[in-house]
């Protein structure tokens, strides 16, 4: 089976889809075997995922499906895979009733670290107390590290790294926030051709995310 990790998000509109389908399309044209996964009954977005790495999406439901079988599938898609990338859906922990059906209850169910992207917008050393909570809200939860989004300028990452060296989390870089980007944040997940905000996506995370950290996940 190959290496594995879930994109997940403190809510809904942290820009987890952006950065998930984004890195699929940097690991694939890095010319790794990437397999993607989709937490929930979606099937718009795995149509996406399809587009970017040129083999099906599955989707992982605990809702629909027994855990046994969200682990087979897992394993049957993920076995000659490189990379096996999961998107989340909403919130970690927002399942059907309280956390159950959430993306948190599949990165249990497979044994997945979860990379947290966090919209920093607007804050800095508050993002300690948020993220804070979700690494010690879950023991059987293993958060990983954290991907900022919108960050300001480097000042502001600087910021950002602080929280996580305090915390003792590890941090995989960040997203600028560009506005050709925010425009085009509707349309990024639907065509990876080569359009320019698309081009550009692609290179911001090869150049402030570090990848091929997650790719030792």
């Amino acid at each position: 089976m190959g290496r594995g990790f879930l994109i997940a998000a403190p809510t809904s509109g942290s820009g987890k889809t952006t950065i998930a389908r984004g890195l699929m399309a940097l690991f694939t044209r890095k010319g790794y075997r990437v397999q993607p996964f989709k937490c929930g009954p979606d099937y718009i977005d795995t149509k996406f995922h399809a587009a970017v790495c040129g083999r099906p999406s599955i989707n992982l439901d605990t809702f629909m499906a027994a855990p046994e079988h969200v682990r087979e599938l897992f394993d049957h898609y993920g076995k000659d895979a490189d990379v096996c990338v999961v998107e989340g859906m909403m919130g970690l922990f927002d399942g059907y009733d309280r956390d159950r059906g959430s993306s948190a209850e599949i990165a249990r169910v497979l044994r997945l670290p979860v990379v947290l992207v966090v919209d920093a917008k607007s804050a800095a050393y508050s993002m300690a107390a948020l993220i804070s909570g979700f690494i010690h809200f879950r023991a059987d939860v293993r958060i990983s590290g954290v991907i900022f989004n919108r960050v300001g300028s480097e000042r502001h990452f600087t910021m950002l790294q602080q929280v996580c060296d305090d915390l003792g989390v590890e941090c995989y870089g960040y997203m600028p926030k560009r506005g050709e980007l925010e425009q085009g944040s509707r349309y990024l997940g639907l065509d990876f051709s080569e359009k320019p905000e698309n081009r550009i996506l692609v290179e911001l995370l090869e150049t402030h995310v570090q990848w091929q950290r997650l790719l030792e996940l």
